[in-house]
Formats: structure tokens, C-alpha cells, sequence
């Protein structure tokens, strides 16, 4: 009987798959032998969605009669992100003691004329599954929610509230002076120096002004920062003008329903007088050297402690990123790449990239080559970052210096096309983030009013050559060199004969002779 069954299966294989389909295996049951590039049969015909090349839903942008921008792209999806982007930063601390930034960044979204406490507007946010936060750069000042988007009603009262009605009262104040030490002992501390290099080859290339002035506050600075000196910088740049209120994630006249009702006509905590005092000095690159000396051999210690390390910076300016050639330089960065000697690969620090094939794998005292470039409305800088061994300080400075002289040789095909693709795929990975479209959104309508989609930059990078890509680095090594060293710099080579290094043919440091080792 079972027998008789297995015929009968057998034989409706045969009539639904046909001979040639039909295959008995040793265990004696038969599989259909349907090649994967043909369809299976007696299943429907797939209808698969088209695509035009578009973005699909575009960026809509609404000026309010106040100045403030109002910019949106939907997205789809039951939550949103929606913040106020302020062309504030500590570039702009000019004529105020350095630090009111880092202040303004750790008193946001305390208490507000409608909220008496940071866990009233947590609790809020709560009730919409939402969170919150505040980030300040040199230029940029940025407050943003995440949120159901049916809260999105109740978010921006609240931003509009944070923004423009904080308290700042003494105890806050206070309690801030107490996260900015803290914070400060800790950036001083940690294993990874990359923030204080970073702070540092700033303050060496723009020295005393705009982009060079310090991000985080100095400790003599903490207990200068009071209400009244707050006041008085919200007053010049917290005006509706430097704002733009962004939104990804919903409906654009949604959005500028909302921005209309409780962002226009209202009057700030700190009175509505004119903003005569905005700083719109334009970045000096001076170029120079800042050192700090110090005592590494203890910064992480337990059973696998981090080796005793120099870390050296070095940059040269580059451009601003409103000018065409903001693309090939980021094309070159891409194309440095760089990353730690144990790095796996992976965007930006890949293991075909410069940094990773001449240095890396070739120096196995090296412990990290990674390429940075920092780009703002009127400037930019392309650095690399090297660590090592003290004593082959002076080894690993010109290991950096041929590899800028050489990044104005000729870009072989190959490598200008692996580095173009991944920015791209990079560019687009990030895109594929509702924040990080929010504050693409926000950042590009700040500065210039307007936004590049997604498809255009994949575009302008396409276009880039070889010749591009030269042509950028013989301007930038016309430019003095900006230095940061950080650690025992006893093998630190001088200055002069940094720049000397990046003047000469091949990249070298002029040879020293010396009587006893």
C-alpha cells in the first residue's frame, strides 16, 4: 500500500514539473531540479515597484515673516524628528569669555517658563515615546526631539519653549559649572585623545579666532559664565533669522501650522532688542604649533594596559564646504582613509585606503594613521593623526609629511574609484537614518538656504578625477602646516623642519647630526 502511494506522488510530480524537472535521489524521494534563474512554475507573475531616480518625498522649505526658516522632508513611519538649528557656536565667542557654548549645551532642555524642572519635559516627551537632546559645534547649536509624530503639536511648544523660555536659574547654573569640570577632567583622561588633538590642531590653525577658538569651556572661564552674561548672548544670536526649525518624518504644512502657532510672535526670556553685536568675522588660517606634554604611560591600565603613546596631528587648510571643491577633497579624505593597526575594514578606514597600505601595514610601530577633514562656511581642514612609541616621534612625523607630498601624485583609476564609490555608500548608508536626515536637513538650509539631495552629491562625487584631486592638493601644500602634539615629545621634530618636510620633493625632514646618542 505504501508503495502504491509513493507511485501515485511520483507520478503527479511528474505531470506538474515534468521529465527533465523531475530528479530521484539515493533516499528515494524526488525533488523538482528547477534551475534558480527560472521562475517556479504555476506561481504569479511579480510586479516589482519602479523606480525614477527621484528622492520620494522632496525637501520643502517655508521662510515665516520673522526670518525663521521652516524645512521638512516626509519620511515614512510613525515617529519624527524634529529640532531648532541656531547659527550659534563658540566661533562666535569672540566678544565673551570661551565657553558660553559648552554652557548653553549642558543647561538645554531645563526648566522653561511652562516647565518647572528637565523631568517635566522628560515626562512629557514620555507620553509620545520621545527623547531628546542638544549638541554644539563651532557654528552650529542644535535642539532635537524624537517623537509619535501625533505629539509632533506638543514637541515643538516644547522646543519653542526650551529655545527661547529657559530659566537658567543659579542652581542650574551651578550644577552645570559641576558637569563642565567634569567633563573637562574626564576629555583629559580618557584613553582616546582624538577630541583634545582635535581641539588642539583648531586652536594651532586658526589661532585666537573663529573656528579656533575653544569648544569646550576653560576652567578659568567656569565661574565667569553667569545669567546676565547668558542673556546677553542669547540676545544676539538666539534671534529667529539664525534659526531654522527642521522636521523629517511629516507633513510640511503640518509643520509650518505649528511653527506659525508657537514660534511667531513670541518674546524671548531675554527681551526682544535688537542684535547689534553678531560677530560675522571670517576665519584666519595662521597655521602653528600647539604642544602639550605629557605623561601617557598610565592613561589605561588593568590587565591589558594601552601602551605609552605620541600622538601627533597635522593639517593643512583645505576649503570651505560651499565651494565645488568641498567634493574632492572629500573624495581625498576618503581615499587617505586610515584607522587603527587592529582596524577590520570598513568605511573610512578600509584596508585598501593610503594610510592603511603605505603606513600601517608597512610600520608595525605604528598604532593608528587616520585622515579627518573638518569643513565650515569659510574654511577647512585636512588632517592626519598618527600615534606611536616616543621614540619614533620623529620617524612617524615624516612617515605623515611624505604621505601628504604624495597625495599630489598621480590617483590610480582603481583607487579613485573605490574611494568614490565609498562615500558614496557611506553618504547613503547614513542618509538611511531619520536623524541623521534631520540634521542633514537642518545644517544645508542654515547655510545656504536650500538643500542638495541625496542623488545630486552621489553625482558630484561621480565626477570627480584624478586630475581634480591633484589639482586640490598642490593649493593645500602651498599653505603652512598646523601641528598638535600630545604626549612625551622629547623626538618631536621642530617646526621649521615640519614645514620643510612638507615643502621638499619627497616629504623628508632635514637630516640632524648629533655628537652623542
Amino acid at each position: 500500500m505504501a508503495a502504491h502511494m509513493a507511485r501515485i506522488r511520483s507520478l503527479s510530480r511528474l505531470q506538474r514539473f515534468g521529465l527533465a524537472a523531475y530528479r530521484r535521489y539515493s533516499s528515494g524521494t524526488g525533488y523538482p531540479n528547477i534551475s534558480l534563474s527560472t521562475a517556479l512554475p504555476g506561481i504569479p507573475k511579480p510586479v516589482f515597484a519602479t523606480v525614477d531616480g527621484q528622492e520620494k518625498y522632496e525637501t520643502k522649505i517655508t521662510t515665516l515673516e520673522n526670518g525663521l526658516k521652516v524645512a521638512s522632508q516626509n519620511k515614512f513611519g510613525q515617529f519624527c524628528t524634529v529640532g531648532i538649528l541656531v547659527n550659534s557656536g563658540s566661533r562666535h565667542e569672540t566678544k565673551y569669555p570661551s565657553g558660553i557654548s559648552h554652557f548653553l549645551e549642558k543647561l538645554a532642555f531645563s526648566s522653561t517658563a511652562q516647565y518647572g524642572s528637565k523631568d517635566e519635559i522628560l515626562l512629557t516627551l514620555e507620553k509620545h515615546g520621545g527623547i531628546c537632546d542638544c549638541q554644539t559645534s563651532r557654528d552650529t547649536t542644535m535642539y532635537a526631539v524624537s517623537a509619535e509624530v501625533k505629539g509632533l503639536e506638543t514637541v515643538v511648544n516644547l522646543l519653542s519653549d526650551v529655545v527661547l523660555q529657559p530659566r537658567l536659574t543659579d542652581d542650574e547654573i551651578e550644577m552645570t559649572r559641576m558637569a563642565v569640570r567634569f567633563e573637562l577632567e574626564d576629555l583629559n583622561m580618557r584613553p582616546d585623545p582624538e577630541p583634545l588633538l582635535t581641539e588642539m590642531i583648531h586652536a594651532a590653525a586658526y589661532r585666537g579666532n573663529t573656528v579656533g577658538l575653544p569648544r569646550f569651556s576653560p576652567p578659568e572661564n567656569i565661574d565667569k559664565i553667569d545669567q546676565v552674561m547668558l542673556h546677553g548672548y542669547l540676545r544676539n544670536y538666539y534671534s529667529p533669522e539664525r534659526m531654522v526649525l527642521a522636521g523629517v518624518g511629516i507633513e510640511h504644512d503640518q509643520l509650518v501650522q505649528c511653527a506659525r502657532k508657537y514660534l511667531l510672535g513670541v518674546k524671548p526670556v531675554w527681551g526682544a532688542g535688537k542684535t547689534g553685536n553678531v560677530d560675522l568675522s571670517v576665519a584666519q588660517y595662521t597655521g602653528g604649533i600647539v604642544k602639550t606634554e605629557k605623561d601617557m604611560s598610565d592613561v589605561s591600565l588593568g590587565p591589558t594596559p594601552m601602551p605609552e603613546l605620541t600622538h601627533i596631528m597635522i593639517g593643512l587648510e583645505s576649503c570651505s564646504f560651499l565651494e565645488d571643491d568641498f567634493i574632492p577633497f572629500a573624495v581625498l579624505n576618503m581615499m587617505m582613509g586610515g584607522g587603527g593597526s587592529f582596524s577590520a575594514g570598513g568605511p573610512g578606514k578600509g584596508m585598501f585606503t593610503r594610510l592603511y597600505l603605505n603606513v600601517l601595514n608597512r610600520h608595525h610601530w605604528m598604532y593608528n594613521a587616520t585622515a579627518y577633514h573638518h569643513s565650515y562656511e569659510d574654511t577647512g581642514l585636512l588632517c592626519i593623526h598618527a600615534s606611536a612609541d616616543p621614540r619614533q616621534a620623529r620617524e612617524m612625523v615624516e612617515i605623515i609629511t611624505r604621505e601628504f607630498i604624495q597625495m599630489s601624485g598621480r590617483a590610480e583609476e582603481m583607487e579613485l574609484e573605490r574611494a568614490k564609490t565609498q562615500l558614496k555608500s557611506m553618504l547613503m548608508m547614513n542618509l538611511e537614518s531619520r536623524p541623521v536626515i534631520f540634521e542633514d536637513v537642518g545644517r544645508q538650509v542654515l547655510a545656504t538656504g536650500k538643500r542638495k539631495l541625496p542623488h545630486e552629491l552621489c553625482d558630484l562625487i561621480s565626477k570627480v578625477t584624478a586630475s581634480d584631486i591633484k589639482r586640490v592638493t598642490a593649493k593645500m601644500l602651498h599653505g603652512k602646516p598646523a601641528v598638535a602634539a600630545l604626549g612625551d615629545l622629547t623626538e618631536l621634530p621642530t617646526y621649521d623642519h615640519i614645514q620643510e618636510a612638507l615643502s621638499s620633493k619627497e616629504g623628508r625632514l632635514p637630516r640632524i647630526y648629533r655628537l652623542f646618542r
